[in-house]
């Protein structure tokens, strides 16, 4: 069996292993698909961020449905978080096209953008349990008006934050809902997580289009092994003790993070 041109089957077998942790780990998809074609591939870090971007909206549109068929999406928490975030993200967009997209500066700020946001991710990754536990004793230390305040501004934090790097949405977003609402089950906060994911990443995926930051065939090559990676993955779900992966993980982040930087 032929594939056809427009499918490179590296990049469909990335694809197939990223979709495949996301799956197993529920890890953001972005902290290790980005360094993933940055590092490995060679592709420019404009065009991975991207890239990625759009591969991450197809996939969590995917999520939120599912998500929202078990009815563990917050939508308040959602909108308070897009109240923040697609402002932010629409000028960030802006800021990028007027600093003259593509450029070396505007690609030197990308490559440490992303270096930092996976040096944060690693931390949220590896305590995240501990975050939990910490978030349960403070609760109701914070009325529900700063809550929604902050909640805005955790939003306009990683409307930045993911339209520069394509990293933050995932373990970032959640260590941080986790302490603003510490009564949430995490099913619902992982729902919201993921729903408002979708169109922070369709936007500044849309925006890096705009500005020429899309590779088409490595999108089309990614999504073509992810989708049954991140099924299988979701299969897979126990078969490494929790601990065991948040420590792989962090190590990981931590590894290519500093690469990057």
């Amino acid at each position: 069996m032929h594939l056809p041109e427009s499918i490179n089957l590296l990049y469909v077998l990335s694809g197939l292993g990223v979709g495949f942790l996301v799956g197993m780990t529920g890890v953001g998809g972005g902290s290790l698909m980005t360094p993933l074609l940055i590092l490995l591939f060679k592709v420019h870090p404009q065009s991975a961020v991207g890239t990625d971007l759009l591969y991450a909206a197809l996939t969590k549109t995917v999520g939120t449905l599912a998500h929202g068929r078990r009815q563990s999406v917050e939508w308040r928490v959602v909108g308070r978080l897009a109240m923040g975030s697609i402002p932010a993200t629409i000028l960030t967009i802006g800021m990028l096209h007027w600093a003259g997209s593509p450029s070396a500066q505007v690609t030197h700020v990308i490559s440490v953008a992303l270096g930092i946001a996976l040096l944060i991710t690693a931390p949220s990754v590896l305590f995240r349990q501990r975050l939990q536990t910490l978030s349960r004793q403070k609760a109701g230390s914070v009325s529900p008006a700063m809550t929604g305040r902050l909640t805005t501004v955790l939003g306009a934090v990683l409307g930045v934050m993911v339209t520069l790097s394509s990293v933050g949405a995932g373990a970032i977003g959640m260590a941080a809902l986790i302490f603003l609402y510490p009564t949430l089950e995490i099913r619902r906060l992982v729902g919201s997580d993921i729903a408002h994911a979708v169109p922070l990443t369709a936007i500044a995926g849309m925006g890096h289009w705009w500005i020429g930051d899309i590779d088409v065939a490595l999108l089309t090559s990614l999504l073509c092994g992810s989708i049954p990676g991140i099924i299988l993955g979701s299969l897979c779900i126990g078969l490494v003790p929790d601990r065991a992966q948040r420590f792989i993980l962090a190590a990981i982040l931590v590894t290519v993070g500093l690469k990057v930087v």
